[in-house]
């Protein structure tokens, strides 16, 4: 903007100038010419009364006058055909003005002054001075010098007083667009400073209003999540009191560590929508080992539904960008898709693979009626009655690690999920060869081959950096 703003200025300035100047140097020019010609007809009007006198000392007035001024010679031609001064053709302009007429004519080299000398004796003498083009144009190129110099400077004032004006214009936008810049990266306390331009002023006013807005309502927002989770404390503690009514100690502790375990979580909850910055030390933990527990505790209801759960793993430890409970809630979300939304009796796979260039892939398919809905993944859509939230949460939470997530079929024509995750931060994971593992929790109730695992991977799971899921061997 600072740049286009001088270049107009340059531009309106170079216009004026050239209309103000160019005639001005072609005026000069003219003045120039008429002011030699004019002096060279005083010098003329100057000898009149020594040829009318037709003294003796004609010649000597000539020869004086030639010597102050050589430049510009003059010459008398008599009536008589003799010739004072230096020798100079009898032109037609000549002869024409011994006629009685006196004026001024171009020829070879410059302009010749002619002045009749009439009421002589012997007829009319014409007094001729010579004007050469160099004295018709003396001192016009200093006068166009002067005048470029003049225009330079005025356009290089321009100039300055340009940059100065587009500085003030944007240096405040500047100064916008960093504290913009401040905003989206999540400092809600930028503020622009109010300052410019009227316009200028009413879009910092503007943004100040926003960024005051934005922080008012994502701060009410966290205290509703956080009024909303602390609320669920209640039927928690009733819960937890029935629990440890149980008179079977082994289903007491289950349900125990169960609430313990959505205590901690409701408490998680309540913390980050009240400290919304996060922890200053990046997330990381072992996909392997995360998704391997959920998996175990998923087990023993894969059982009473009579489901084959097939888990596949590389051998790990396999680092990601999240944290273990990210990590663990994104798991029970596709295992609970899973149980929720597929009859008793189907079974899944669950498989976590490296990445080529760091981090995990994980993958859970079934041989259910598959996903009907394309963008299964979009926030709040859902055809099975749910909230339509669960792959939403999963997929934020790969894209967080610099990951991704994909839903499609699987190979046996059921539901499958690709939830890729990215590797630590500052760390370098190079992709390795994948085998497979086989957890002693893991009880395989069906063949390879109708376990949903084919040779090749499906069209969906086909990912840009060919670190995708790819199939391990069986053993």
């Amino acid at each position: 903007m600072r740049l286009r703003l001088i270049l107009l200025v340059v531009a309106i300035s170079s216009m004026v100038l050239i209309a103000f100047l160019v005639p001005l140097a072609l005026v000069l020019r003219t003045l120039a010419a008429d002011r030699a010609v004019t002096t060279a007809n005083d010098r003329a009007q100057s000898l009149i009364p020594w040829v009318s006198a037709g003294s003796a000392s004609l010649d000597s007035a000539v020869a004086q006058m030639n010597a102050e001024d050589p430049a510009r010679p003059a010459t008398v031609f008599l009536a008589s055909g003799a010739v004072v001064g230096p020798a100079a053709a009898r032109s037609a302009a000549v002869r024409l003005a011994a006629h009685g007429s006196s004026f001024s004519a171009q020829t070879q080299g410059g302009v010749e002054v002619l002045v009749a000398v009439q009421g002589l004796r012997q007829g009319t003498a014409v007094i001729r001075v010579f004007v050469p083009t160099a004295q018709l144009q003396a001192g016009v190129a200093r006068a166009w010098l002067l005048l470029g110099a003049i225009g330079f400077g005025l356009l290089v004032l321009s100039v300055v007083v340009a940059d100065q004006l587009a500085r003030s214009l944007v240096r405040p936008l500047r100064a916008l667009a960093r504290v913009s810049d401040r905003l989206a990266a999540g400092d809600l306390s930028a503020r622009a400073a109010v300052a410019g331009p009227r316009e200028v002023r009413q879009v910092s006013s503007g943004l100040n209003h926003l960024a005051a807005r934005i922080g008012e309502l994502l701060a009410h927002e966290r205290e509703t999540t956080a009024d909303l989770s602390h609320r669920l404390r209640t039927p928690l503690t009733a819960l937890r009191i029935d629990a440890e009514a149980l008179k079977d100690d082994s289903e007491r502790a289950q349900l125990v560590s169960d609430v313990d375990g959505i205590q901690r979580m409701v408490n998680e909850i309540i913390r980050e929508a009240r400290h919304p910055t996060g922890s200053a030390h990046p997330a990381v933990c072992d996909a392997v080992q995360v998704i391997g527990d959920r998996t175990a505790f998923w087990l023993p209801l894969a059982d009473d539904q009579d489901r084959t759960m097939t888990v596949e793993m590389t051998p790990g430890p396999v680092g990601v960008g999240v944290s273990g409970e990210d990590l663990a809630a994104c798991a029970d979300i596709l295992l609970e898709n899973v149980f929720a939304h597929t009859p008793e009796g189907v079974g899944f796979s669950v498989r976590v693979s490296r990445r080529a260039g760091g981090g995990a892939w994980v993958v859970v398919s079934d041989a259910g009626p598959g996903f009907g809905d394309p963008d299964a993944a979009y926030r709040g859509r859902s055809g099975a009655g749910s909230t339509g939230l669960g792959l939403d949460i999963a997929q934020r939470i790969s894209e967080g690690s610099g990951g991704s997530l994909t839903v499609g079929p699987s190979a046996s024509g059921g539901g499958a999920v690709t939830v890729g995750f990215g590797p630590p931060a500052g760390s370098s994971h190079a992709g390795q060869r994948h085998r497979r593992v086989r957890p002693q929790l893991i009880r395989r109730r069906q063949a390879a081959a109708d376990n949903g695992w084919p040779d090749d991977p499906p069209p969906w799971a086909a990912v840009a950096d060919q670190g995708g899921p790819r199939d391990l061997p069986l053993r």
